[in-house]
């Protein structure tokens, strides 16, 4: 039976709307003010939060944040916000405090119905608004192929030219569509052309999209001001990356759309957007369990492993290997056998995150040569990329974040190596440069 809990301070409106829903064959709990709430959502962990946004003690904008940031204990969650007030900054508001939508008191009782069954079709779907008329769902279809696709592959800056027109030159995103959803790595400039992509595959259809930010340095967020889905306010974008070292993750993406930079400010953007600080190292996309790892890179960064029903990616696209970076810098001394065995287990550490995984994306920057002048950039070397997917039993790897002086016939030939080393090795992993519009499938046998 599905579970709705209702959150509102008026004992009229709890006992009408309790009545409406038990009638429809729903499990109704029933919490007088957000305190109380909060505490019955993870006891129940219902389908359907339904709370007001006025109350004592704790509001609705409040209820939203702090249920979201249980979003690990409740995955398929969606929380309604209804409110006597139609004002345009409550509902934008609500939404930017994590509420999946705005509800206009009063509600009649067909349309609540409606709601909650586009709701509850597939868990953690995002309704439409009760006053609207029925909306085609956003997600893909679940018949469709579990896939990715590569937007942009570049590290550091865009490098577009005849030099680089086979592999790509624009920088770090990766699209993949799972399970329903539809989540993006990284907002480097990739994400424009994928972004173009969206508008005319969606057409007039809204959008629900998931963008994952494996860190803030500018090549994998410069591309989001030019993201054009974000600028339609029938779309619904979430934005989940870990708070910086200096200012969290809205301030940081706020920042480079401030008017000295751009024209457009991130809170002009009407689509509605909202953003998670992940708190957790596990949470879900829908059904898909996300996990994330700190990886050797300057700052606060992540790789991402994604696990669907039919196979699982990891997406690690800024990494220096452990082990290699304190052999090497004039910092440490080989002879220091504590701090060996601490990086040994470091990168033993990031081989469990990607064992077994059907797709590997990796930061492989650098040659073996290169890498000796660019000790502690926090970049990897192809080498060390091979030894850890064929260590970690990876079926797939994908060469990524090519250096920006790397044209298609360098980054070709670092393959044709790669290829070779592997069979030297024994292996039988499959090696490919990541190339901007190839498209591959997530499946169980590294697609």
């Amino acid at each position: 039976m599905k579970t709705v809990l209702l959150i509102d301070d008026e004992p009229v409106t709890r006992a009408t709307i309790a009545k409406i829903l038990g009638e429809a064959g729903w499990r109704v709990v029933e919490a007088p003010d957000g305190e109380q709430g909060i505490a019955l959502a993870l006891l129940h962990r219902p389908d359907v939060v339904l709370c007001d946004l006025l109350m004592p003690r704790c509001n609705g904008f409040q209820v939203c944040r702090q249920l979201r940031e249980k979003r690990a204990q409740l995955p398929n969650t969606t929380i309604l916000v209804t409110s006597s007030r139609d004002y345009a900054i409550d509902r934008f508001n609500a939404l930017e405090s994590g509420a999946d939508d705005f509800l206009l008191k009063p509600i009649r009782a067909a349309d609540l119905l409606r709601v909650l069954d586009q709701v509850t079709v597939g868990a953690g779907q995002s309704p439409v608004a009760a006053a609207a008329p029925a909306a085609p769902k956003a997600a893909p279809p679940s018949s469709e192929k579990n896939r990715f696709r590569f937007w942009g592959v570049r590290g550091s800056i865009p490098t577009p030219g005849p030099a680089t027109v086979f592999y790509g030159g624009n920088t770090s995103c990766v699209e993949v569509r799972a399970d329903g959803e539809v989540i993006i790595l990284d907002s480097g400039s990739g994400i424009r052309p994928l972004g173009l992509h969206l508008l005319s595959e969606y057409r007039d259809r809204p959008m629900r999209l998931t963008i994952l930010l494996t860190h803030t340095h500018w090549d994998h967020i410069q591309g989001f001001p030019f993201f054009a889905p974000a600028y339609n306010p029938q779309n619904r974008l979430t934005v989940i990356g870990f708070e910086g070292s200096r200012q969290g993750l809205e301030s940081t993406l706020t920042g480079q759309m401030e008017s000295t930079y751009f024209p457009i400010g991130l809170k002009q953007m009407p689509g509605h957007t909202t953003f998670e600080e992940a708190r957790e190292m596990q949470f879900e996309v829908g059904n898909i369990r996300v996990t994330a790892a700190f990886t050797n890179h300057p700052g606060i960064c992540v790789g991402f492993r994604l696990d669907t029903r039919t196979g699982s990616l990891v997406f690690m696209p800024d990494h220096e290997p452990f082990l290699r970076m304190r052999l090497a810098s004039a910092h440490h001394t080989s002879g220091n056998p504590e701090g060996l065995d601490f990086a040994r287990a470091e990168d033993e550490r990031m081989a469990a995150f990607i064992k077994g995984a059907d797709i590997l994306i990796i930061d492989s920057q650098y040659d073996a040569e290169e890498y000796k002048k660019h000790v502690g950039w926090g970049h990897s070397c192809v080498d060390d990329s091979i030894s850890m997917a064929l260590a970690a039993k990876v079926k797939r790897l994908f060469l990524f974040h090519h250096d920006p002086c790397h044209d298609d016939e360098w980054v070709s030939r670092t393959v044709a190596r790669a290829r070779e080393s592997v069979t030297r090795q024994g292996g039988n992993m499959i090696v490919e440069a990541a190339r901007e519009g190839y498209e591959g499938g997530l499946t169980g046998d590294g697609g």
